[in-house]
């Protein structure tokens, strides 16, 4: 039996596995060899974003601030505790002073480091069916494929992302931590900054980074 996918069954087939690929994708992880698991009294997530990305900061710092306190750790966000341009005019000095007065003793930071944009081609037809029940006769067969050769098809394009995030001791200055992923059209900024988290606090468990 001839089974066709029309254009609008097929747009939400690309979709599903557009939003599969959504999932964030852990491209390289480290952790310093000389650190054990670390304590902290408080963490600040820190997101370096430009200003049009202003809401999509606002979600990874949020969602990594809920992460951290699950696992009982003191965590808070640069942006619900100092607004969103409280850095900009500070020097590194005046800074740290900031932060470390208010007894931060480690920074996780989130940074979206590159975008690019790609396109795919969605053909206007996809045919399911045993290679038997056409190719073994002309008619059917010419059928199945001048549906496939002429009902047109369109272009669709997307974002790749690639993040970054590191973890810094401010009693040492030194990196302990650092992770790069890639995903794929943020369109949904909650949806992403909740897989996002979880993706960088399952690694940090596993190689037992906090404490």
């Amino acid at each position: 039996m001839k089974k066709y996918l029309s254009t609008s069954t097929l747009a939400s087939v690309v979709l599903f596995f557009t939003l599969a690929c959504a999932d964030v994708k852990i491209t390289h992880s480290w952790k310093t060899e000389s650190s054990q698991q670390n304590k902290f009294n408080k963490i600040m997530v820190v997101g370096l974003f430009t200003n049009k990305d202003r809401g999509l900061r606002e979600q990874m710092e949020n969602h990594l601030q809920g992460d951290l306190q699950e696992l009982g750790l003191n965590a808070v966000s640069s942006m619900k505790r100092y607004g969103p341009n409280s850095f900009e005019q500070l020097n590194e000095d005046a800074l740290l002073s900031k932060i470390e007065d208010d007894g931060v003793d480690a920074v996780l930071t989130i940074v979206l480091l590159d975008r690019k944009k790609e396109k795919y081609y969605v053909p206007g037809r996809v045919y399911f069916s045993p290679f038997y029940s056409y190719h073994n006769r002309f008619g059917p067969y010419w059928g199945v494929m001048y549906e496939r050769i002429y009902s047109p098809g369109y272009y669709q394009s997307r974002t790749k992302y690639f993040w970054e995030s590191n973890i810094y001791d401010l009693k040492t200055k030194q990196l302990i931590y650092s992770i790069q992923t890639e995903s794929f059209d943020p369109d949904e900024a909650s949806a992403l900054a909740h897989r996002y988290g979880k993706v960088i606090i399952n690694d940090m468990k596993q190689k037992q980074v906090l404490l």
